[in-house]
């Protein structure tokens, strides 16, 4: 049996190390099921190599099983658990992720991988609590039972290109997937902006083998794609290819010399800049910070590559970095499984910092990263949407193509202008002044209402002014998080010569002494008194219609006087401030609030004694409080001399 086993597991070894790992998948499966327990030994050596297979296969679920099974089997290969973990990571089982990596991080602290992986399976926790707006859908019109992945926007954002291995391909079956070979295939929108059933770019451009992640020139006169041939006899890598378009037809592809004297490396995912002057390219050539990285090459108008350079170890880790994506000089997208993400190849955008010197790479965070593969992403010119490709919620692994759409934040102000009764004041005019530069006008509605739609971490100064009010002033700063925020600002206009009712002034009986609950109130009055420095003011008391007049008058009196000293030992200047008191020869009218809150009381009925006197004896205690009140009247503006 175990002369058996060692032949069966040859056999299933040369499939894997020639990348035939469909094949080596199932080599491995019958011989993981023939393999007796007891033969521990074999049964580790197996399930290791089983789980290393469906890992190149992008398998993650059944190698999460054949690494568990390895771990079980007590196979001796430390990086084991590196592997272990970034499965069960692709497979969005973060706290399982975490005690993985952690197991890793025992055998070999520090190992940039096993770091960044611990980073992203925690981070991806808080990021899908805090997923950034993007609006994502599956893109049903140009997806397959098969894959297809790598979208490309072109032709003015009127034709899509992407690459797919539905039926519709033409090539063989790949030794290294099982599936077919991928073609270039393309979808065009109607005239009602629709987008059409997708069609085989029917030209020598699509070949017996692999062709596939487009992009095109500027001009829409040149094509790069990649281009992998397969070859029994000698192991093959991809190259990048290009096709110019012809009398509207792609012409057959011809490589790009990239490294004349390297045949060992691989070349592809092309990405040329809006230029046409760059080809940003991914390759494994030596240079570079392990795995696969970035690079690019500057290329002259005859396809001739002048230099190359890699990106750096900003955009590059000790992962693989894949599929970029260049939307213009400073901005560069690009997919990564080294840097902290969800699982599997993650989106990332880097800025170029010219002040900096240096790229500055930022995760997309959910719902365009998941926990699967996600890359391959194309934008609309000048938008925030666009179409990428991505294997989530597919058992087999394929890749689709999902729309996604950037919603704005919705930052809205609001409020209403009343007057002191609170009744709403139309046809105020409300200025606003942005720190960011804007300005904005509005006149409120029969309601008192306006309202701002505005923008995120910006401060903005309020003016309202209105016929017969004061202006008032009100600043708010909007907070920078990304999330739908509405704010209230709202106005309660001061009139010219109408009395203003200072709520809360009251005083014991028989006395002008102000209570400790008069202070608040009288605060309020204090700042308007300072943002108004120009107008004067006249503080006036009033009493119920109990007592002699000339009795009342005095009380009342002393009470205004007692405010108007308040408000001057809080530095208010007395010549701007005198006191009257009317005692009981001005009792209140009823206003709409007052009517609000008391029912046997109608707008317009005024207070007199002779209509308490026809009033319960608790509708008069009421009425007599009513009457009993302070208000302040602005009753004209400081004369300054010259």
């Amino acid at each position: 049996m175990i002369s058996c086993n060692q032949v069966n597991l040859s056999d299933a070894r040369s499939l894997y190390l020639r990348g035939e790992y469909y094949a080596a998948g199932e080599a491995y499966r019958n011989l993981y099921r023939n393999t007796p327990r007891e033969q521990r030994a074999m049964k580790g050596v197996v399930a290791f190599e089983m789980a290393e297979n469906y890992r190149m296969l992008n398998q993650s679920a059944r190698a999460v099983t054949a690494y568990g099974n390895a771990i079980r089997y007590e196979y001796p290969d430390t990086m084991l658990y590196l592997h272990y973990a970034q499965m069960l990571h692709r497979e969005g089982q973060y706290d399982e992720a975490v005690e993985a990596y952690h197991e890793f991080l025992k055998l070999m602290p520090g190992h940039s991988l096993g770091v960044s992986g611990l980073n992203g399976a925690v981070s991806a926790v808080a990021m899908k609590r805090t997923p950034a707006r993007y609006v994502v859908k599956r893109m049903d019109i140009f997806n397959s039972p098969r894959g297809e992945f790598s979208p490309l926007l072109a032709n003015i954002d009127e034709t899509l290109y992407f690459t797919s291995s539905r039926d519709d391909a033409l090539g063989g079956r790949s030794p290294v997937t099982g599936i077919k070979y991928n073609d270039l295939f393309f979808s065009v929108k109607n005239v009602r902006g629709e987008w059409q059933k997708p069609k085989r770019i029917e030209t020598e451009i699509n070949g017996d083998f692999d062709e596939g992640t487009p992009t095109i020139t500027s001009d829409g006169e040149y094509m790069y794609y990649t281009f992998s041939l397969a070859d029994e006899e000698a192991p093959t890598t991809p190259e990048i290819y290009y096709s110019r378009r012809v009398n509207g037809s792609w012409t057959v592809g011809q490589p790009l010399k990239i490294a004349e004297n390297d045949s060992l490396s691989l070349f592809a995912h092309p990405a040329v800049s809006p230029s046409g002057q760059f080809l940003y390219f991914v390759s494994d050539m030596p240079g570079g910070y392990g795995g696969k990285d970035i690079w690019r090459a500057a290329i002259t108008e005859s396809r001739e590559v002048l230099y190359v350079e890699n990106l750096g170890p900003e955009i590059n880790s000790r992962g693989n970095e894949m599929f970029p994506y260049v939307r213009n000089d400073t901005l560069l997208y690009f997919s990564s499984d080294g840097h902290p993400g969800m699982g599997g190849l993650d989106l990332f955008v880097a800025n170029w910092s010219g002040e900096k010197g240096k790229w500055e790479v930022n995760n997309l965070k959910p719902p365009l990263n998941s926990s699967a593969d996600d890359f391959g992403i194309t934008f609309e010119q000048g938008a925030e949407k666009g179409f990428f490709s991505s294997n989530r919620d597919d058992a087999r692994g394929y890749d689709h193509i999902y729309s996604f759409e950037y919603t704005d934040v919705n930052t809205v102000i609001e409020g209403f202008v009343v007057d002191c009764n609170d009744e709403f004041i139309p046809d105020a005019v409300i200025a606003v002044v942005g720190s960011d530069g804007s300005q904005h006008q509005f006149t409120t509605n029969r309601q008192g209402e306006y309202r701002l739609k505005a923008k995120r971490g910006v401060e903005y100064l309020f003016m309202a002014s209105a016929e017969g009010f004061l202006n008032q002033k009100k600043s708010l700063r909007t907070a920078s998080v990304e999330k739908d925020t509405l704010y209230y600002v709202d106005f309660e206009m001061v009139p010219y010569n109408k009395p203003v009712i200072l709520e809360n002034i009251l005083y014991d009986f028989d006395r002008a002494a102000l209570r400790p609950e008069a202070i608040e109130e009288l605060s309020g009055l204090i700042a308007l008194l300072n943002e108004h420095t120009e107008i004067l003011v006249e503080l006036s008391a009033h009493t119920d219609r109990k007592g002699g007049d000339d009795y009342n008058r005095q009380l009342s009196q002393r009470r205004a006087q007692s405010v108007v000293d308040y408000l001057a030992e809080h530095n208010i200047d007395r010549n701007r401030l005198s006191a009257v008191g009317y005692g009981k020869t001005q009792p209140k009218r009823v206003n709409k609030n007052i009517a609000s809150r008391y029912d046997f009381l109608n707008e317009g009925d005024l207070l007199s004694d002779d209509f308490i006197r026809r009033l319960t004896p608790e509708q008069q205690a009421i009425a007599d409080q009513i009457n009993r009140r302070t208000e302040f009247r602005v009753i004209g503006l400081e004369l300054f001399s010259p």
